[in-house]
């Protein structure tokens, strides 16, 4: 198998079992677009592809959180739970769902009225405008400095997330989030730490809308400040393991020209927050060759060279594994617009949650999806939009 994307075989649809020894999900941000992301998990459920080890960012984080602190028979009705709470419309009132609308100027119309609802009155059990906003308000705590009030997320993460699951190590569970004075990515991770609601919100807290999050003296801002993806860290764990890793983001960094000024503002919205994906498996599979160079290297080396200290140094990076990294990207509609990452109405909820289910429906019917690489630098990529041609 050729280590770029293969373009070669048909879908089927009986997936084998896959034969690596960790399945990972990696969730980017994106805020009411990770509504895709339960769609995507629903298909790898019903394909009883269950991840060992789940990481998000901002949005991400709280899906991986809600995956990781319930059992498997549950995960999947708790993530619909979530989306369908936050969706209810403002004042507690569903928002009305007109059918099938053909104009994608009144779509989007439609879609900016609601995004503009969630400004004014917030999402329910998500985050409530503060009154009075902060910008008229003397100097003040970090946790006081936002427009929204996000105290109904945890609450609602204190229902629908088992905490002493998510530290039980029966799933690996890993969140990023941005400390604020030293600017850094600090990774809140269940293998080395106890997990609680506030390590979520940390990955969320996306200013100036959300408010800061403190733990344990620090305060720490939404991780898509520095990085939107939790890619590299997967890869940078040790003890390395084959990983199958399904990576769902919810931003595309490549797009059209924008043809007017709303264009302009959704194609800097993208590349701003896009995680790069292409670019990161790129370096990886650069790395991954390097190391996979120096693993053979060293089984042939002379046992009096074995002990030398560059040698020593090449063993500490040296590893024969192999990768599956499996891209899903949300190409959004023309009619979502800039605002399509605060536009919590039930009916887009319901378009993105179908095309996360759609699009990863059609990747499991690949089969190379599921098998070892077998190139020489042990890495393969799967994009479903290159593969179809789309």
């Amino acid at each position: 198998m050729d280590s770029k994307t293969a373009m070669g075989s048909e879908p089927h649809g009986s997936p084998v079992r896959p034969d690596f020894e960790r399945i990972a999900l990696l969730l980017q941000g994106g805020g009411a677009l990770g509504a895709y992301q339960g769609g995507v998990y629903q298909a790898l459920a019903e394909a009883e592809l269950r991840p060992h080890w789940v990481a998000g960012i901002s949005i991400g984080a709280i899906n991986a959180a809600l995956i990781a602190g319930n059992p498997p028979g549950q995960r999947v009705e708790r993530l619909r739970t979530f989306w369908e709470t936050i969706t209810e419309g403002p004042l507690g009132i569903r928002q009305l769902i007109p059918g099938d609308i053909k104009n994608d100027l009144v779509h989007q119309f439609i879609n900016q009225s609601r995004a503009m609802a969630a400004l004014l009155w917030g999402a329910p059990g998500f985050f409530k405008p503060r009154i009075p906003p902060p910008i008229f308000a003397p100097a003040s705590s970090p946790g006081n400095l936002s427009f929204y009030d996000v105290s109904p997320l945890k609450s609602l993460l204190e229902r629908l997330v088992d905490f002493d699951l998510v530290n039980s190590g029966a799933m690996r569970l890993s969140v990023g989030a941005t400390q604020v004075k030293t600017g850094n990515l600090i990774i809140f991770d269940s293998a080395e730490r106890k997990l609680g609601p506030e390590h979520i919100i940390a990955s969320g807290s996306l200013p100036p809308g959300f408010p800061a999050t403190e733990i344990d003296g620090e305060f720490y801002w939404d991780g898509g400040v520095v990085s939107n993806t939790p890619l590299q860290w997967v890869f940078d764990a040790t003890p390395r393991q084959d990983t199958l890793a399904f990576q769902i983001d919810l931003w595309s960094a490549r797009g059209e020209m924008p043809r007017d000024m709303i264009e302009v503002d959704t194609r800097l919205k993208d590349i701003r927050y896009s995680s790069r994906t292409r670019l990161g498996t790129d370096q990886f599979r650069k790395t991954q060759a390097l190391r996979r160079a120096a693993a053979k290297l060293l089984s042939e080396m002379p046992e009096e060279l074995r002990h030398t200290r560059e040698a020593e140094m090449l063993a500490a990076e040296a590893d024969d594994k192999v990768y599956n990294i499996i891209q899903m990207i949300y190409r959004a509609r023309v009619y979502e617009g800039a605002s399509k990452d605060y536009e919590f109405s039930r009916r887009t909820m319901e378009e993105h949650w179908a095309s996360g289910y759609r699009d990863m429906t059609r990747t499991l019917a690949y089969p190379e999806v599921l098998q070892r690489p077998t190139s020489p630098d042990g890495v393969f990529t799967f994009d479903l939009k290159h593969k179809s041609g789309e």
